[in-house]
């Protein structure tokens, strides 16, 4: 078990106060505030981003303009419909939803969002806004970690291997079912490399989830035999609980994740509560 690259030390933060949640992933911050973030402290944001994957940052009661300006510092926001509203201008501010007695929570399996684009979000900013009195926890998964501790044999017989990423198989498929083949030409499967390099640390991640991810293939792009077990098996080790970080939400607190290094699972056990949340996610690309 790992938390850094290879190579790298750790750094020394002069912005903020660093309390690790788990060995690998995971860090609660203080003694800073979001609502104004100058050069020397996004730096270090930037920096504890790579290290931990999951920055948590509690009682900062920001709006969504400034979340969102804050989102902006990474690089612009990302539409978070399937099909991108043509001629709208750029999303500057965060969005707000609500899980209620009639809008259920569907974020409880194991995923990294938008996997199934050629370039998955950067890095997603979530602030608890009204949380339920109990549950609606959200888990984190270290996916280098994941990769770290797979057999050294299938190590070498998985960086031969993409998986194919599909959107039509998770959550969307109900919330679009009735335009699935039209939706589907025009945001068709991507593949990407079973173990991904990080664009910023190139560290190696096992990057494939059971809500996106819908078979492998060889160099040739040809399913190969095990497809299915095998997936099954790599899917599973966001489950490992050595991997994992929690985190229980309060009014104002701040989430910050590197989508590029973690999968997540907002866990549904609070129906029929409200629970009302601001997200702001960075693009790809």
């Amino acid at each position: 078990m790992r938390r850094l690259p290879e190579n790298w030390e750790p750094a020394q933060f002069q912005c903020f106060e660093v309390s690790p949640v788990a060995p690998t992933i995971g860090a609660e911050l203080s003694d800073l505030s979001l609502r104004d973030v100058d050069d020397e402290l996004l730096e270090e944001l930037d920096r504890a981003l790579l290290e931990w994957k999951v920055l948590i940052v509690r009682d900062q009661p920001i709006d969504v303009s400034a979340q969102g300006a804050l989102a902006l510092r990474w690089g612009p926001l990302t539409d978070d419909q399937l099909i991108p509203n043509p001629g709208t201008a750029a999303q500057t501010d965060a969005i707000t939803f609500e899980r209620n007695d009639t809008v259920v929570g569907l974020e409880n399996m194991w995923h990294t969002d938008g996997t199934f684009r050629t370039h998955p979000p950067v890095c997603t900013i979530l602030r608890a806004i009204e949380i339920p009195p109990v549950g609606g926890d959200t888990l984190f998964a270290d996916m280098a970690a994941a990769w770290d501790n797979l057999d050294p044999d299938l190590q070498d017989r998985l960086t031969s291997l993409s998986a194919r990423h599909d959107w039509s198989i998770g959550a969307y498929a109900d919330k679009y079912g009735d335009d699935l083949d039209k939706l589907r030409a025009e945001v068709p499967p991507v593949v990407h490399p079973v173990a991904r390099p990080h664009p910023r640390t190139r560290r190696l991640t096992l990057f494939v989830n059971a809500g996106f991810t819908t078979d492998l293939v060889d160099q040739n792009g040809s399913p190969v035999d095990d497809s299915d077990d095998l997936l099954n098996l790599l899917c599973r080790q966001a489950e490992v609980p050595e991997y994992h970080c929690r985190v229980r939400w309060a009014p104002n607190t701040v989430v910050i994740w590197d989508n590029q290094a973690v999968q997540h699972y907002g866990v549904n056990d609070y129906h029929p509560a409200l629970r009302v949340m601001g997200r702001a996610s960075v693009a790809g690309g």
